[in-house]
């Protein structure tokens, strides 16, 4: 009767002691250090608490995870550097004597359509290597109208009508005149329905200016010479010796035509 209960402490022990070691062999593996060995033992134990690193390491560096896709979203683009530039401002290049050369007004009903052809227009200005500033806005142009809704009796119901006219001012300084007349024929172009445009260009000359207007002026008749032709008091009529038997043979074939 005295020896039961001390096999039943001896056979209850036994067990603890098999789960113990069980636990410490198979410990987790990933709270193990990398370069640190598998061991299998009643020491493991010991080496797998030695590898765990504090909570707060652990916790800092979760944290420093979460926060690398989100700088790298920011920084990294994987759109090309032309497309990319259209969510951009327009580059600029910088004047180095500040000379005018161009003043291009434009003008529109529509902001919409300003603005957009404005932008396009700085781009262009930036790429063939021209300093331009602006857009700056000019006041509205108002105009308006008082016309009568009907006529008769109704004449004295009128009605106002108004339209405004927007304006900008991109101005070109230290442009060879050669690149401007590109850049200006290059947004004639490609111009943008509902957009006007007025360009004033300003050129350096000698001072003898008499004389090379005077040398240009055969090569200007030269150019006019093939549209001058097309003007009926100047060109001949081929084909009619003589223009008074020619409206005798009209006059004598529309009679008989009838």
């Amino acid at each position: 009767m005295i020896l039961r209960p001390a096999v039943r402490s001896l056979q209850g022990r036994a067990p603890l002691a098999t789960l113990r070691s069980a636990q410490a062999v198979f410990q987790p593996l990933p709270q193990l250090r990398r370069n640190a060995s598998v061991t299998t033992g009643p020491d493991a134990a010991s080496e797998a608490s030695t590898t765990q690193p504090p909570k707060n390491e652990n916790k800092a560096k979760t944290a420093t995870v979460a926060a690398e896709p989100e700088e790298q979203e920011v920084i990294m683009s994987r759109m090309p550097r032309s497309l990319e530039a259209l969510y951009l401002q327009p580059l600029r290049r910088e004047a180095e004597y500040g000379v005018p050369s161009c003043d291009l007004q434009l003008r529109s009903y529509s902001i919409r359509n300003l603005e957009f052809f404005c932008d396009f227009a700085l781009r262009a200005a930036y790429y063939l290597g021209l300093p331009a500033f602006g857009p700056v806005p000019l006041p509205r142009m108002i105009e308006r109208w008082t016309v009568p809704k009907s006529h008769f009796i109704f004449k004295k119901s009128q009605e106002n009508f108004e339209r405004v006219t927007l304006r900008r001012l991109i101005q070109i300084k230290d442009g060879h005149p050669e690149t401007v007349q590109l850049w200006l024929a290059f947004l004639q172009k490609h111009a943008y329905y509902g957009i006007g445009m007025k360009a004033n260009v300003w050129e350096f000359s000698k001072l003898d200016v008499s004389k090379a207007m005077d040398e240009s002026k055969g090569e200007v008749e030269k150019l006019l010479e093939t549209r001058w032709e097309h003007l009926s008091h100047v060109s001949d009529m081929k084909g009619v010796g003589n223009f008074e038997d020619f409206l005798a043979k009209e006059r004598l074939r529309i009679s008989g035509g009838r």
